[in-house]
């Protein structure tokens, strides 16, 4: 049986619903058929379209990110940067926040969920952001052989879980513009 295309309206509502009930339950609480209610679909739709809970989660919350990184070509790795985060704004970044300190719980007792994760939201951001990294080594911005390369990504997340723990305050823009250019821009040597 051919699957029924969904209207993109209707498929962003659904993601929506996705995530407004991860926020109010978290992942081990939410199930198809809570999605299912609170969006006046089937069980059997979204187990068609999605095949599974952790499929549908990874696809919400790849639907939420504002456009891929590697859309982003201002010509220079800080206002490549800086473009990437204002794409969203503070309010957006705190729920985003909330969502992930639910989902990294989740993870470990998921393991489906950290693949559908790793597949569909991880992966595709990680090829954006070596894009984007690529092109400044490219321009000649970054050289390749800098060391600090292969550990961005894991500064800039580290920063995002780190802010709340340290300072008991949510991760927002200038926050994030600061630490890029005190210190991530200066281990690549930008």
């Amino acid at each position: 049986m051919a699957r029924t295309r969904l209207t993109p309206e209707r498929e962003a509502e659904l993601y929506e619903a996705v995530l407004d009930l991860l926020r109010e339950v978290g992942y081990d609480a939410l199930t198809m058929d809570a999605v299912a209610a609170r969006t006046r679909s089937s069980k059997a739709t979204l187990y068609r379209q999605w095949g599974s809970k952790p499929e549908l989660v990874a696809k919400a919350m790849r639907h939420n990110k504002p456009g891929s990184l590697s859309d982003i070509d201002t010509g220079s790795l800080r206002g490549d940067f800086h473009a990437a985060l204002s794409r969203t704004d503070d309010c957006q970044m705190e729920k985003d926040a909330a969502l992930m300190r639910g989902l990294a719980h989740a993870i470990h007792e998921y393991p489906e969920l950290l693949k559908a994760l790793r597949e569909l939201l991880i992966e595709p951001e990680m090829t954006g952001f070596d894009q984007m990294l690529q092109r400044a080594v490219d321009r000649g911005e970054l050289r390749a052989d800098n060391p600090a390369l292969k550990y961005i990504v894991h500064m800039v997340i580290g920063a995002l879980t780190a802010r709340e723990l340290i300072e008991d305050r949510p991760v927002d823009q200038a926050f994030l513009i600061d630490y890029l250019d005190s210190v991530v821009l200066p281990a690549l040597g930008v």
